[in-house]
């Protein structure tokens, strides 16, 4: 497998590593581990920060948003016997190492550098199994001297709302104090910024936060200023910098952090280990019980192994082997680790702190663990029905923890219910699901799943125009689009299309269940619905975008700025609106006018133009993100829209195209990192063309994996089984894929012998020609018995 090398770093052989060898890339290249619960940013400098279940409400350590310096972390300094000073990480002394490393793994970091003859390796992950995170740090001494050695950790606690803006308020309810015996520092606070029944600020903080090591400390301190110093700074701080002994200042009325001072002799060629823990507790017991749990290396050792063992289960259920290296890599592991650990745990990275459930949000990633483990999909399902309303409509976002939540005029959210759903039960057969009961926020008796589902779209269907299109409200999927219906006129095209999708399948869901006239009634409105897209919705060459309210088209060619769209045009093909002669024009229209080499934009040409009744999307620079950028989260529905057309060339040309492996190639201009996808890359018109960012939190992930497994490499669930359908380049000669479908196993073999992009011309299961046909081109599997192992061999060529 190629490791694609730059020079910033590589893949390691196995594609499980992304090993940086400078601190210097063009940003701050980060990874983030989570066990669901708590969780830890950490970048290729050692910067980054730490939260428990909600990284906005209930931050354990602050840190502020500046991509450019990097510099607010929790960090390890050493001092040796000749007063230098520098950093187990490269932040914040930025010592010059001898030699530096960052690999960043699943699960885990490691950061190894080599200063003034003593070499470090600083080992960094969350335990599967505790809110808390571990920081091995094995120093060794390199030299033919002995060594004395001072080692200061450092954090800045925040226990609470980030970031901690007015920090002169905040730092006035957090009280430190010093226990010997776990060798911990803990940290409470007498103040949380959530609404109680007794008013705002007005409750405490509900948790026990704690820095404690293996080793008993020299000496500790948790005031800022006796740390850093009067006008002091992380890069040279005045305590780290000293031989003496830290101040073991504890109490209230400081500016509070945690220090805790080691000192290491070390003999020549010999080595030393530490080990630090940081976390937050629920009580003042749990927090010292924690603090001692990891006393030795092989304490450490056990925890990393389950943590090894946690992901290679959840990412070993699937496995492709493609003639695309970069392909194998992105779905074997890093899109699947980042939409589980960043998206869906964490929901916050580096561009994005959140800490938010956005009601459509996780539920779209939440389709990844459909091959993983659905029961997880079941779960976000139910969970996010209970944030619905009686009437149907749902929050946009709402905050756990605080369960504070905003409900807007944005149209689509309600609708991935059903469509997630929809893909729940494609994958599992489980119909049962619909009979499990959720309560709605504003009304405590619980309703089947069903009816949530139903409510969803029936409140939909209330929001059309007098023409019969979906009216748009504050947005559509597109949130920039934030002004164009807001007086309930302005209407979407893409939304009739998703609508029209909707209605088809969740007929089918209706009808089974015997629900016949609910059944009938969205196929009329569906047949109807396409009718009013195909007349009132098309704009001579393609579709249009929207309407405003008062009536003006947007993304028409009757427009010199935002021209072209492309989610109508993707959709139209995969809301089955357009009909194949359509389907074919609007796709040459994404060629031609979308697609560049970093992918497809969203729109062409950009707004240079803020305009108060479209929104906030045209108050982006000129391509920058949603304005005339590549949203990748959009783009890869362009791939579906390919495959479906049986353009095998271009959907993997698209997929690629997106992939961070080769838009990293040339890393000083995409400057993102290599080994998770990016929420946008910039657009032509942007002077930084091909920049990529808001990396990590990102619905791209989840979306990029499904678009790659199920409509490139074609191997998918519908309601009917396991479906093969292969959309490839016509030079693959053949690819592998393994994967679990409903407790059986399947190892799947594609052969293209006469190389073509599609159409299935013979499946052997076990060695026997069995399936069901499937369309033209797709051919079903047998159901399987659950607990089965099959052999698939799919031959593709004229049936």
């Amino acid at each position: 497998m190629k490791n694609f090398k730059t020079k910033y770093g590589r893949f390691s052989e196995t594609g499980n590593e992304y090993i940086i060898t400078t601190p210097r890339t063009p940003r701050p290249w980060i990874n983030v581990m989570s066990n669901g619960d708590y969780g830890v940013t950490v970048s290729q400098t050692g910067s980054g920060y730490s939260w428990r279940t909600h990284a906005q409400l209930n931050r354990i350590t602050r840190w502020d948003q500046d991509l450019i310096r990097d510099e607010w972390g929790k960090y390890i300094y050493l001092r040796d016997e000749k007063g230098n000073l520098w950093s187990a990480g490269w932040k914040p002394v930025c010592d010059e190492p001898d030699a530096y490393e960052c690999r960043h793994g699943i699960g885990y970091t490691v950061i190894t550098s080599r200063n003034h003859g003593i070499e470090t390796e600083l080992t960094m992950f969350v335990p599967v199994d505790a809110p808390m995170e571990v920081w091995q740090l094995t120093i060794r001494n390199t030299t033919r001297r002995a060594r004395q050695l001072s080692l200061s950790t450092y954090l800045e606690w925040g226990l609470g709302q980030a970031p901690d803006w007015h920090r002169e308020f905040h730092k006035s309810f957090i009280e430190t104090s010093y226990d010997a015996d776990a060798h911990a520092v803990i940290a409470t606070k007498r103040l949380w910024e959530v609404p109680t029944e007794r008013g705002h600020w007005n409750t405490n903080w509900p948790f026990v936060a704690f820095h404690a090591s293996n080793v008993k400390p020299a000496s500790f301190d948790t005031d800022k200023e006796s740390f850093l110093g009067n006008y002091g700074s992380p890069a040279h701080p005045a305590a780290a910098a000293s031989n003496r002994p830290l101040a073991k200042k504890a109490g209230n009325w400081l500016d509070p952090v945690a220090s805790l001072r080691h000192n290491v002799r070390l003999a020549p060629g010999k080595e030393t280990t530490l080990v630090y823990v940081l976390g937050c507790a629920e009580t003042a017991d749990e927090a010292r019980t924690l603090a001692r749990r990891f006393r030795t290396a092989a304490d450490v050792g056990v925890a990393l192994e389950a943590v090894s063992r946690m992901w290679n289960g959840l990412l070993s259920t699937v496995n492709v082997q493609t003639p695309d290296d970069s392909m194998n890599l992105m779905e074997n592991t890093w899109l699947k680790y980042q939409a589980i650990s960043g998206r869906i745990w964490g929901r916050t990275a580096y561009y994005q702190t959140g800490g938010a459930y956005g009601f459509r949000d996780q539920l779209q990633d939440s389709q990844l663990w459909l091959s993983i483990d659905p029961s997880r999909t079941r779960d976000q399902l139910r969970l996010h029905a209970r944030h619905q309303f009686a009437d149907g409509s749902v929050y946009h976002w709402w905050h756990p923890m605080s369960e504070v939540g905003l409900r807007n005029q944005i149209s689509d959210n309600l609708l991935w219910l059903p469509f997630v759903m929809t893909a729940y039960l494609n994958e599992t057969a489980d119909h049962g699901v619909l009979d499990l009961a959720e309560p709605f926020l504003d009304d405590p008796a619980p309703q089947p799943m069903y009816d949530h589902c139903v409510l969803a779209i029936e409140k939909s269907l209330t929001r059309f125009s007098d023409r019969g299109l979906p009216l748009i409200g504050g947005g559509d999927w597109n949130d920039g689009l934030s002004a164009v219906g807001l007086d309930n006129k302005g209407e979407s095209i893409w939304l009739g299309h998703f609508v029209h999708r909707i209605l088809l399948d969740f007929s089918g869901v209706a009808a089974a269940r015997g629900d016949h006239e609910r059944a009938g009634r969205f196929r009329t409105r569906a047949t109807e619905l396409c009718e009013k897209l195909n007349t009132l919705g098309w704009d001579g060459d393609y579709y249009y975008g929207a309407t405003k309210d008062s009536g003006e088209r947007l993304g028409s060619r009757s427009n010199t700025e935002g021209r072209v769209w492309l989610n109508p045009q993707t959709w139209a093909i995969i809301g089955e609106v357009a009909d194949d002669e359509r389907a074919a024009q609007v796709f040459d229209v994404v060629e031609r006018e979308l697609e560049k080499e970093i992918g497809p934009l969203l729109l062409t040409p950009a707004y240079a133009t803020p305009d108060t009744y479209v929104g906030y999307l045209t108050r982006y620079s000129p391509g920058m993100r949603e304005n005339g950028g590549v949203y990748t989260h959009g783009a890869t529905w362009a791939v579906i829209a390919a495959a479906l057309l049986g353009r095998g060339e271009a959907a993997h040309r698209i997929y690629a195209k997106l992939n961070p492996v080769n838009r990293s190639r040339t890393p000083d201009v995409y400057c993102a990192e290599p080994y998770v996808t990016p929420g946008n890359i910039e657009g032509p018109e942007s002077p930084f063309f091909g920049r990529g960012g808001w990396t990590w939190y990102s619905g791209s992930a989840a979306w990029l994996y499904k678009v790659g497994l199920e409509w490139v490499l074609g191997v998918r669930a519908t309601v009917h089984g396991l479906a093969v359908d292969p959309c490839i380049p016509p030079s693959w000669d053949r690819y592998t894929v393994r994967r679990v479908f409903r407790g059986a196993q399947y190892s799947i073999t594609v052969e293209n012998p006469q190389h073509v992009a599609c159409g299935v011309a013979k499946v052997l299961v076990d060695g026997a020609e069995a399936c069901a046909v499937m369309g033209p081109r797709a051919k079903v599997l047998p159901l399987p018995a659950p607990g089965a192992t099959h052999e698939v061999r799919v031959i593709l060529g004229a049936a």
